[in-house]
C-alpha cells in the first residue's frame, strides 16, 4: 500500500523503526528519579557511548590500514574520527545547560556509577597510547569487557604502528622504540623527533607520512579540547566536589590535560 508513492503498509516489510531497533533504543532511557534533568543526563551519556562505539570502529580500521602500509584509506577513517570528536565536544554545551541544583536533585540515584568506568573510553585511550593497567580494574566483574580491554592494552597503539611505518620506510627509528613494551606509556624520544622533523621539513617528499602526522595531531587536539570541556562542565556543575564512583573529579580531569599521545608531533613544531 502506498500514499502519494510512499510505502505505508509495513505489516510484512521492514520499516525505519525496525531497521534502527527504535523500540529497543528509545526504551533504554530509564531515569531513577522523578527529576526533569535526569533524562538529559542519561541521553547525553548514551549518545556519547554510541559515538565512541563508532570511533573505536574507525580507529580499528585505521590501525589495520597503517599496519598494512596502505595509509590513504586510514586518512578517511581518521578524518571521520575527527568529525565524531566535534560532536562529542559540542555535547558538553547541551549538558552544561544543567545547573548545580538540577544535578544534585538526582545525583544520589547514580550510586557508584561514573563516567570514569566507561570501557569504550578506555579502549579509545589504549588505542591512542594512554596505557594504564589500573584502568583495567573497574571491569574485572565483566570478563567479556575485560578481555577486550586487555587485548587493546597489550596491542601496539596507533602511534606505535605509525612509528613502525617510519622504520619500514627506511627511517632510523631506534630499536628500543620499536621493541619497547607497548603496555607502557610512550616516552618522547629525540631520535623519533628528528625523523618527524625531516618529514615536516620536506612534506612534498614524504607527503603521506606528513598527512598521517597531521591526522594524528588533529585527533589529539580534539581529544584535548574534549577533555577541557569535560573538566569545565564538571567544574561548572559540581565545583571541586569529588566525582561519583570515587574519582577526585576536577583535579583528576585537570591532570589528564597534561597527557600527550604523540609527544614528538607537538615538540617538532618548535624546531621546524
Amino acid at each position: 500500500m502506498t500514499t502519494g508513492g510512499i510505502e505505508t503498509d509495513f505489516r510484512d516489510r521492514m520499516s525505519y523503526g525496525d531497521y534502527l531497533q527504535l523500540d529497543l533504543l528509545l526504551s533504554a532511557q530509564t531515569p531513577l528519579s522523578p527529576e526533569h534533568d535526569e533524562l538529559l543526563f542519561i541521553t547525553i551519556h548514551q549518545v556519547k557511548e554510541l559515538w565512541m562505539k563508532l570511533m573505536n570502529h574507525e580507529l580499528d580500521a585505521a590501525i589495520r590500514f597503517i599496519r598494512a602500509d596502505t595509509l590513504q584509506p586510514s586518512f578517511k577513517c581518521l578524518a571521520r574520527v575527527g568529525r565524531i570528536q566535534e560532536q562529542l565536544i559540542q555535547a558538553w554545551d547541551v549538558l552544561s545547560t544543567m545547573t548545580p541544583a538540577d544535578y544534585l536533585a538526582f545525583r544520589s540515584h547514580l550510586g557508584a556509577s561514573s563516567g570514569f568506568q566507561s570501557w569504550q573510553y578506555r579502549l579509545l585511550e589504549f588505542k591512542l597510547g594512554a596505557k594504564n593497567a589500573g584502568m583495567l580494574e573497574p571491569h574485572r566483574h565483566r570478563p567479556d569487557i575485560l578481555a577486550m580491554l586487555e587485548a587493546a592494552y597489550a596491542a601496539p597503539s596507533i602511534y606505535d604502528e605509525a612509528l613502525s611505518v617510519l622504520a619500514r620506510r627506511g627511517f632510523p627509528v631506534p630499536v628500543e622504540v620499536l621493541a619497547r613494551d607497548v603496555r607502557r606509556p610512550y616516552v618522547k624520544n629525540d631520535a623519533v623527533e628528528a625523523i618527524w622533523l625531516e618529514i615536516y621539513r620536506n612534506p612534498s617528499r614524504w607527503f603521506d607520512l606528513y598527512e598521517l602526522a597531521e591526522e594524528l595531531v588533529d585527533i589529539e587536539d580534539a581529544f584535548q579540547r574534549w577533555r577541557f570541556r569535560h573538566m569545565k562542565t564538571v567544574e561548572r556543575i559540581i565545583g571541586m566536589r569529588a566525582g561519583t564512583g570515587g574519582s577526585s573529579g576536577v583535579p583528576y580531569l585537570k591532570r589528564a590535560l597534561d597527557q600527550s599521545f604523540f609527544p614528538e608531533l607537538w615538540s617538532v613544531r618548535t624546531l621546524i
